[in-house]
């Protein structure tokens, strides 16, 4: 962090820029790196600086380039490590596993990191955070594990006085289980999410309403049309909170 408290973030694997509208919006300076050329617009409509076509390893790999960065953020592609992998071998040919080779990359260059992916790399990640975006009031249980590194801790969000009561119409299961991941209640079996009648919760991945989709990710049309690219994006509130927790923690070490 520098004088004016703003991070230079380096947003890799960015796609078009769900995590980066949240790192902007907190008023940060966001450089975006993806090997697709189509990302571009939809990237810098999110409110980044900057967006750079590359292979993320030969970015992590140029150490001039990277002292420009405060904080690095890396989301490898996820669809490798996914369910989906397992119906649709395909996948994994198109989509490399790229977190074992970003995690030296990373401790080499010294700063705080974090990697973002699905639960399925949970055996290629170190010790990470299992975050839920009910955790955030979203109408998801989407899943998201993140790997700190650097010297960074991540403190989930804490379970408070927690109690839920559904809309008219919504059945509520008989008894409310914590997620033997995030440790917070799911007041819809999860198995269910996005398929109760009025569908209060939404399955991101699978076919649901785009609307309550696009509510529950905090992505808007006009910003991120492809259906696809919101399905595989990190919501800006996810990023607003990755950013919040980088700023508590320079604030503990430097005191």
């Amino acid at each position: 962090m520098v004088g004016d408290l703003t991070e230079y973030i380096l947003d890799g694997c960015c796609g078009q820029g769900g995590g980066a509208r949240g790192y902007a919006l907190a008023g940060h300076c966001v450089v975006g790196v993806d090997s697709d050329p189509g990302c571009r617009d939809g990237y810098l409509r999110s409110g980044a600086a900057e967006f750079i076509c590359a292979d993320i390893l030969e970015v992590l790999a140029d150490r001039g380039f990277m002292s420009r960065f405060t904080v690095a953020l890396v989301n490898p592609p996820c669809q490798g490590y996914s369910r989906m992998s397992y119906c649709r071998p395909e996948i994994e040919g198109r989509y490399p596993r790229l977190i074992k080779p970003v995690q030296p990359l990373l401790d080499d260059w010294g700063g705080p990191f974090v990697i973002e992916n699905v639960e399925g790399a949970r055996s290629e990640l170190r010790d990470p955070v299992t975050m839920c975006m009910w955790m955030f009031g979203a109408r998801t249980y989407r899943h998201r594990l993140l790997e700190a590194g650097g010297g960074l801790v991540l403190t989930p969000p804490r379970l408070r006085d927690w109690a839920w009561e559904p809309p008219a119409g919504c059945q509520r299961a008989k008894r409310i289980r914590r997620h033997g991941d995030c440790g917070w209640p799911h007041p819809v079996p999860t198995a269910k999410a996005g398929h109760w009648k009025p569908g209060w919760f939404v399955s991101v991945a699978g076919h649901e309403r785009k609307e309550p989709v696009r509510a529950a990710m905090e992505i808007g049309e006009e910003w991120m049309p492809d259906r696809e690219a919101v399905a595989e994006a990190i919501p800006p509130y996810l990023g607003r909170w990755i950013i919040r927790q980088v700023t508590a923690w320079r604030t503990v070490r430097a005191a």
